[in-house]
This record gives C-alpha cells, structure tokens and sequence, in this order.
C-alpha cells in the first residue's frame, strides 16, 4: 500500500517492526509519558505492571502498521489496526511534533478505517485518555462515539475515554 495524502505525504504499510514505525512509537511513548506524569496517581507497582500488559502490542494480532513520509522519505506518522479478540482497534497513533497540523493523523486514520471495512468489520474501537484532548476531537470529529471503557484497560485505565465508530 502507498498512497498520496493531500500535502503530497505517502501512506505506506510497513512491518511492525521497521524501524521508521518504532522510532515513531518512541516518540510517543515521550510525549505519553509527558502527558501522563502524575496522571495515575501514587499506585502500586502491581498495576503499572498490570496497565503495561494491557498496552502491550503482539505482532500476531497487527492487521496493518501505517506510516506517512514526507516526499524526502522522512517518516511523520503512525498508527495500527489490530484484532482485539473479536472487535477491531486502532492503536498507536502518532504525528511527529514537526508534521503536525497538515492532516496527516486524519489521513491515517482514513487509511485504517478503510482497511477495517475492507477486512469486513462492522465496528472499529479506540482507547485514549483525558490528557489527550486533539486526539480525543479527532476522533469526535471523524464520527467516532464514546463507548465506555473495555477490556484490556477497565482495571489499570478506568479513567480512559473509548470510542467506537461504526460502519
């Protein structure tokens, strides 16, 4: 899969473990950090442990990892689509601090729907949380709806905030 975006972008799918895409999901893994100290609190050892499982990403359940390059090939956006049990999820979406703005987290979010409806689900869901208030009007905007919290996360993220959007 390559396709263009309107700011002339590629859409391509790689393997989950390019290093463009892990590169991408460091850089969220610093910003979610940065956007999370403190948020959870003095809790016990236990459901950090507990919440790093539930985040955790296992290469058999990926459908699709898609990045965004600009024109020189310089990699600028992130996400994945994956079976969760029976439901389909999006994870890991990213725009690097430099590309923001240009409709690259829309574009890619596109790109994942489609490939969701064209592998036949009836549904896609997201987890996110408070502290991410541009994804959360993201995916509002798109037409995603508030759902309340799944599992993995209703025990160590009780306070995320979940959508769902339906085809």
């Amino acid at each position: 899969m390559s396709e263009r975006t309107s700011t002339g972008s590629r859409i391509l799918e790689v393997a989950w473990d390019d290093p463009r895409a892990a590169a991408l999901r460091e850089e969220l893994d610093a910003d979610l950090g940065a956007r999370y100290d403190g948020f959870h609190g003095d809790e016990p050892a236990e459901r950090k442990v507990a919440r790093s499982r539930a985040l955790a990403m296992h290469p058999e359940e990926i459908v699709a990892t898609l990045i965004t390059a600009d024109e020189d090939g310089t990699p600028t956006g992130h996400v994945i689509l994956r079976r969760l049990g029976t439901e389909w999820e999006i994870k890991r979406l990213v725009v690097t601090a430099a590309a923001r703005g240009r409709g690259l987290a829309r574009a890619l979010m596109t790109a994942a729907l489609d490939r969701a409806r064209g592998g036949g689900a009836d549904r896609v869901i997201l987890q996110t949380g408070i502290p991410q208030p541009e994804s959360i009007a993201l995916y509002e905007s798109l037409g995603f709806t508030r759902i309340p919290v799944y599992e993995p996360y209703i025990e160590t993220m009780p306070r995320s905030v979940c959508f769902a959007y339906r085809f």
